[in-house]
């Protein structure tokens, strides 16, 4: 059996632990140079394993791998039926078929009117604060979208004028805005994208800089999060945007400030997960000086881009660095109290547990990890990284730490009660 992109399926036959990790190394575009440097062994190390030289790594090494090469089931590396873990997927939120079928929808056809755009715009930031401010905020967002998608396709369909149409199609990319998050990490990549596109053409169509800041920021993040095959992608979005923000910026409003400093941020992000220290750390110093321009108390609704925020976006690029010392020193001078978003918070403490753990201080992380729990459950259930943290954890030879792990492990889903 052979896989769409004519590379054999790892998944189809019962292939060594080597061979899997070849081609799905293979898959994400990575050489063995890189991923050895990226798990601190070396391209000789990892042709190694590929080979069957060296044997199956421990769970620590291979958990790491699956975090680098982004691999969603822990049981697509392994091969075992008993690791069914999913790392970077979460379980599927009980709303997302819903959300899925609306998205899916194309009527062509209706019997009623739109609602007027001012309508869209109160529950969108209606729907934006729940987002920020409940700990389910799947649950709570996940069941204001089937309306709001479909309204929102009907006021553009329904737009009398060209002016009445293009202000639509900046509602609808909100809505797709809005969308993106919430299906983001779940089981339906397809989906995604198809939401992701279709938020890029609504932006473009609305003709709002805004919009396309925002359509452009998500779009970003979905290319780099599908692996470093698509770096490349991740930048040509986030760069064009920016040069195309760029004429705006001397008499910019605080939205478009902060549209273009998170997508400056992002270009940081991008470039820290390729290992590149010096741009990831000189986009970042250019986003705080965007950051600077704000308000204090400014804090953008969708991308959470502020002065607060910057903090734990020090950490993020310290974390993606693989600079543990640094990451646990910016963590110490960011304050997530600041951060009024609690999904956000939720993902702080997670980049924060990271640093912990790469500094060796696997106790902090898991107890940074527990405060990512209490502001957001549903941020951490989502999260990889997080769950790669707790799994090695719970099999760890100190029995107290073992413990807490495996009593969070628990609550995340990853270990029977």
């Amino acid at each position: 059996m052979m896989s769409q992109d004519a590379s054999p399926d790892p998944f189809a036959d019962p292939l060594v632990f080597g061979q899997r990790l070849q081609i799905l190394r293979t898959r994400r575009g990575i050489t063995r140079e890189q991923l050895g440097g990226l798990v601190g062994k070396s391209g000789s190390w990892v042709k190694g394993v590929e080979t069957g030289r060296l044997g199956t790594p421990k769970l620590d090494m291979i958990l790491r791998v699956a975090e680098v090469l982004r691999v969603r089931d822990l049981a697509d590396l392994t091969g075992s039926q008993s690791m069914h873990t999913h790392l970077f997927t979460g379980p599927g939120h009980p709303r997302l078929p819903a959300v899925k079928a609306a998205v899916d929808a194309f009527p062509v056809t209706t019997q009623r009117a739109a609602p007027p755009a001012a309508h869209l715009q109160a529950r969108l930031a209606r729907a934006w604060s729940a987002r920020h401010s409940a700990p389910n905020h799947r649950e709570v967002i996940g069941a204001l979208l089937p309306g709001l998608i479909g309204d929102a396709q009907l006021a553009v369909r329904q737009a009398e004028t060209g002016a009445d149409r293009r202000a639509a199609q900046a509602v609808l990319a909100e809505v797709y805005s809005l969308t993106q998050f919430f299906v983001a990490y779940q089981p339906d990549a397809a989906l995604l994208w198809r939401v992701a596109e279709r938020g890029l053409v609504a932006a473009q169509e609305s003709e709002d800089a805004h919009a396309i800041g925002v359509a452009a920021w998500l779009a970003g993040q979905a290319h780099r999060d599908a692996g470093p095959g698509h770096f490349e992608a991740a930048d040509a979005v986030n760069l064009e945007t920016l040069a195309y923000l760029e004429p705006l910026l001397p008499e910019a409003s605080h939205e478009i400030l902060a549209i273009t400093g998170a997508l400056t941020f992002e270009a940081g992000y991008t470039a820290a997960r390729r290992g590149e220290t010096g741009t990831a750390w000189r986009y970042w110093d250019q986003a705080r000086e965007m950051a600077a321009r704000l308000p204090e108390d400014y804090y953008h609704p969708v991308t959470s881009f502020s002065r607060a925020i910057m903090g734990a976006h020090a950490v993020t690029v310290a974390v993606e660095l693989h600079q543990g010392g640094e990451s646990v020193r910016q963590a110490a001078a960011a304050d997530a109290a600041t951060i009024p978003s609690r999904p956000r918070r939720a993902r702080h403490r997670i980049e924060e547990a990271r640093g912990y753990h790469l500094d060796g201080q696997p106790d902090a992380a898991l107890a940074t990890l527990n405060q990512a729990h209490e502001a957001a459950p549903e941020t951490i259930k989502y999260n990889g990284y997080a769950k790669r943290i707790v799994l090695e954890e719970a099999e760890s030879k100190n029995p107290a730490r073992r413990r807490r792990a495996s009593e969070l492990a628990v609550r995340l889903g990853l270990l029977a009660a």
